[in-house]
């Protein structure tokens, strides 16, 4: 969702067709007459939910979320646009009492995954914030990215602001380092009163309220505020609908209690049928790490906070007050304690199979739903069906490739798993379409401060004067490249805060910008990256022995003399020349 938000999850369009192949060498190949008399597989798909339950707190814990989530490659291989999946995490929505008879979808979701238009993945997942306002009508995903590329409509391209003047953000999601296979990566939302409260909303005589929704990170090399999300992102549909007014994130407190599931719409699989007409499937091999004792620990610390956790502090900081060191106060926070139980919704089927004829998967023979602790979440293992694997020497649980289609206790169709010399040898599976990439997409991403074209327009058609706010007043130094681990080539800018598109966009007027510009001084000066600001992990918990590193090619320094109050925006992202 650029790198879209898991909110596309809900709404994904017609799925790619994979391309057939030949089949490779090591893939069960049957006879002559056998060929004859049955068919090649048929390209499938795995896709459903992981439910992870987690206790009820009290709604007073009304201001934001964090948690741990482990960050490994779901697929051995990947295997191109069409795969698209979600690693563990959770839905924030703003609290309504009482809820409104009218679907009001707004969320702040996002989190580690792969998507559709991410177009320079790899096996390695990617962060992205993933806020939606009103029932999708725009997403946000990073700084300068959200939905589409036509800058002449922002839906949320511009909505992010970069706070951090030491992490880059591309706009096909933050990358992590390469090799990652377990370890916890740690992120929250909280809200900051970074911009005051406005009465109108881009001059609508519709209040914008002041909360900024900003991401904190734990990670191995990076810990601290990184960006926010601007609160008329949230308010901007109310100049439509007035009577809206108050009702989103801008303005509501959270939910105190959220869902927490890891959200899978397309793992590639195949389907063939054997002589006797058993149906049969396999699916692309998909991993989870291995980090206690052959076991997988993928959610820790999931907690609520107080207002008091940090807002209260700041605010008074602004004022006039003491500085406020920024550490988030653990003792106005509750952790959500894990029972252990859990589901899964994963189903296997044929492309185009209407929703209510596809196939459950038998998750219950996998895996073993664990809480390790009242804190920590995670799988055992069914060791006759899971196989031992590594990533990048790390350790890692594969879970089973092949199925039968029978019968569970009350007779429903359901996908059993069964080991590959269960598989008779007159089913063909094209192994091709598990593990081929094909055409995927490698255009760069461009801003209108960077012309693509000789003809001085961008990738988008749209002329570089159609979005002055990246032109003026401009970027204060660059440009500036890094190549992180994707293969890509990042182009950056050195903005002063208060002048980024984004805060450009907030709908702020001068004055307003010299006011926030100054806050945020105070942060760069007082908030250094060198300490916790989320509740670190409890030390048993860490799945292998560290946090997860962003990629190192995404921290940066500023300038001499821009230390303070300059950010980094990523203005290019084009294939690098190995990609």
């Amino acid at each position: 969702m650029p790198a879209q938000s898991r909110c596309v999850l809900f709404l994904a369009g017609a799925l790619l067709a994979l391309t057939a192949g030949a089949v490779p060498a090591g893939a069960q190949v049957p006879s002559e007459g056998e060929s004859a008399r049955e068919p090649a597989s048929v390209p499938a798909e795995k896709s459903g939910y992981l439910l992870v339950p987690n206790g009820p707190v009290s709604q007073e814990f009304d201001a934001g979320f964090s948690l741990y989530a482990a960050a490994w490659p779901l697929l051995e291989t990947y295997p191109g646009q069409q795969f698209q999946s979600g690693l563990f995490g959770t839905w924030m929505h703003p609290l309504h009492d009482p809820q409104p008879e009218e679907r009001l979808y707004n969320t702040i979701e996002g989190g580690l995954g792969w998507w559709r238009d991410t177009r320079f993945a790899t096996a390695t997942p990617k962060f992205i914030m993933g806020g939606v306002a009103l029932n999708f009508s725009a997403w946000a995903n990073g700084p300068g990215a959200g939905k589409g590329r036509d800058w002449a409509k922002p839906n949320g391209k511009e909505a992010v602001v970069q706070l951090s003047p030491r992490v880059l953000w591309p706009p096909d999601g933050l990358n992590l380092k390469q090799g990652t296979c377990g370890e916890l990566f740690g992120y929250g939302y909280l809200p900051l009163p970074l911009i005051d409260p406005q009465p109108t909303t881009d001059g609508a005589p519709v209040p914008t309220g002041g909360q900024c929704w900003t991401l904190f990170l734990n990670a191995g090399n990076f810990k601290g505020p990184v960006a926010f999300f601007a609160p008329s992102f949230w308010s901007r549909p109310t100049i439509e609908r007035p009577e809206l007014a108050g009702l989103f994130l801008d303005a509501k407190p959270s939910k105190a209690n959220r869902a927490l599931q890891m959200e899978t719409q397309f793992i590639p699989a195949v389907v063939a049928t054997a002589e006797d007409g058993t149906r049969y499937a396999r699916v692309a091999r998909t991993l989870f790490p291995a980090n206690r004792d052959g076991a997988s620990v993928t959610v820790h610390k999931i907690s609520s906070y107080r207002r008091a956790a940090l807002w209260d502090a700041v605010e008074a900081w602004f004022a006039g007050g003491p500085p406020a060191d920024g550490r988030i106060d653990a003792g106005q926070a509750v952790v959500h304690p894990f029972p252990g139980r859990g589901g899964a919704t994963w189903r296997i089927f044929e492309r185009g199979t209407p929703r209510e004829d596809r196939i459950r998967l038998d998750w219950d023979a996998i895996a073993t739903p664990t809480a390790f602790a009242e804190d920590a979440y995670g799988f055992r293992w069914n060791e006759d069906l899971t196989t031992s694997a590594t990533v990048d020497g790390n350790p890692a649980v594969a879970l089973p490739e092949y199925y039968r289609l029978g019968e569970d206790a009350r007779g429903n169709p359901l996908w059993q798993p069964i080991k590959r010399g269960d598989v008779p040898a007159s089913v063909r599976f094209d192994e091709s379409a598990l593990t081929t990439p094909g055409a995927d997409r490698h255009d760069a991403y461009v801003t209108p401060l960077v012309a693509e074209n000789p003809d001085g327009r961008d990738a988008t058609g749209a002329g570089t004067d159609a979005a002055t706010v990246w032109t003026t007043p401009g970027p204060a130094v660059g440009p500036f490249t890094a190549r992180p681990g994707d293969g890509s080539e990042v182009t950056y800018h050195w903005y002063r805060f208060a002048d980024q598109p984004a805060v450009l966009q907030a709908g702020l007027s001068d004055a307003e910008r010299e006011v926030l510009q100054k806050r945020v001084e105070l942060l760069h000066r007082h908030w250094t990256p060198d300490r916790d600001y989320l509740p670190p992990p409890t030390d048993g918990a860490l799945s292998a022995g560290a946090l997860a590193e962003i990629d190192p090619a995404l921290l940066v320094t500023p300038p001499a003399g821009l230390e303070i109050g300059y950010v980094p925006i990523v203005t290019r992202q084009a294939a690098g020349p190995d990609r």
